[in-house]
């Protein structure tokens, strides 16, 4: 096997060197072997938009309307009363949600645009500034000044506008806000978690429903805090005691307000 003349010690040309070996003796299907398994993986990351809505309207549905529910019972309020305001609370608070998550989502991609549009102004204007703006990004990551000079003018010439919206914004086609994604994800999750709280509070005896609420409810959080926690990768532990602990003291803290305000007004 020959091999490729690699003298000197600049570092552009000992990476120039390994392409040209990489791309004269390594066999081709061995090259589309290993691109191929480049481009397959997969990164938890990819999931952050539609995971956020997802975790938090389903914990928000199962905790405000668990605690709705505790609170009107705890005021002494009949069966049907607390079934109904359990529902209206989970009409409402889907709702809320969505309406919520899209202004809110579509304010953060009003401002990432408004952003880009200055990015792009600026590139028209100073095009040799903003080559250095980019050339001084890649040095503070530690590559030589000639090199990242080098990677700033090619990726320009690929994509100025991206290139800087990456590096210089940190927007990606990832992490970039999402309004209806997440007006969706954040209205069926919060539905479906609403949904335990008031079925549990529907088929338990009268004098169970207290106890029946509360189990049901840790026991769900506990599922949505471990498949949270599976889908991006991280600890279950930690993701199943930060859900229920928090989540336990809204709903004490309701059943207590409930309680001394059904004392008091009833």
């Amino acid at each position: 096997m020959g091999k490729v003349p690699c003298n000197g010690t600049d570092y552009n040309r000992i990476i120039i060197c390994q392409c040209i070996f990489y791309l004269s003796v390594i066999p081709m299907s061995m090259r589309i072997s290993r691109e191929k398994y480049m481009h397959i993986e997969q990164h938890s990351i990819e999931k952050v938009g539609w995971l956020r809505a997802a975790v938090l309207g389903a914990n928000d549905g199962i905790v405000s309307t668990a605690s709705l529910v505790l609170g009107v019972a705890s005021a002494n309020s009949n069966p049907s009363g607390v079934l109904l305001a359990g529902v209206a609370g989970l009409v409402a608070g889907a709702m809320s949600m969505a309406t919520g998550e899209y202004v809110s989502v579509s304010s953060q991609a009003d401002t990432e645009n408004a952003a880009l549009v200055q990015e792009k102004r600026e590139l028209e204007i100073d095009y040799q500034g903003e080559v250095r703006e980019l050339t001084s990004l890649y040095m503070q990551r530690g590559l030589d000044p000639a090199l990242a000079r080098q990677v700033a003018e090619q990726l320009m010439v690929k994509d100025a506008l991206d290139a800087h919206a990456r590096e210089e914004l940190g927007l990606t086609d990832t992490n970039s806000a999402q309004p209806l994604q997440a007006a969706v994800f954040s209205a069926l999750s919060f539905s479906a978690g609403a949904l335990l709280p008031l079925i549990v509070a529907w088929l338990s005896p009268p004098k169970l429903v207290f106890l029946s609420i509360i189990l049901s409810t840790l026991f769900s959080l506990a599922v949505l805090g471990y498949i949270s926690a599976a889908v991006s990768k991280a600890s279950p532990v930690r993701a199943i005691i930060r859900i229920t602990f928090w989540s336990t003291m809204a709903m004490l803290l309701s059943m207590g307000i409930g309680h001394f305000a059904g004392q008091a007004l009833l």
